[in-house]
């Protein structure tokens, strides 16, 4: 599988070339599907390998950093399986909200509920109680 189409790639260089510090709709997610490896991705640098994004490699401690395409193209899991992109993925927040989601839950999450919590704390805003949410 392609990891990084050329039109991904595009809207990536273009987040990652922006003048102006800006917390970016995640562009595509990347899973490990042999293992708990997950990558919401929003800038490539100009070097073309230097991703950005919101890591979680499984350990319970997801966290804002860079990640090498070149060494996620490299990966080959336990039955030769390598990185996927998530096909379905359709990102709704900003980058920040997946980052306060993830800390909460403790893995990348797209939980309606924890991703709402998120953006109202993102707004500092206050919602009242949500109801627990029946996917999770």
């Amino acid at each position: 599988m392609i990891l990084i189409t050329a039109d991904l790639r595009a809207r990536l260089i273009a987040n990652g070339a922006a003048e102006v510090e800006t917390d970016h709709v995640p562009v595509v997610k990347l899973f490990n599907p042999t293992g708990a490896a997950t990558w919401l991705l929003s800038e490539l640098d100009a070097d073309g390998d230097t991703l950005f994004g919101l890591c979680d490699l499984g350990f319970g401690f997801p966290e804002l950093g860079s990640v090498s395409l070149a060494e996620l193209q490299a990966v080959e899991g336990p039955i030769g399986i390598g990185i996927e992109r998530d096909l379905a993925f359709a990102p709704r927040f900003p980058l920040s909200v997946y980052a306060e989601a993830a800390r909460l839950a403790g893995h990348i999450t797209e939980a309606e509920r924890l991703l709402r919590q998120a953006a109202a704390a993102a707004l500092s805003i206050s919602l009242p109680e949500l109801p627990p949410d029946r996917a999770e």
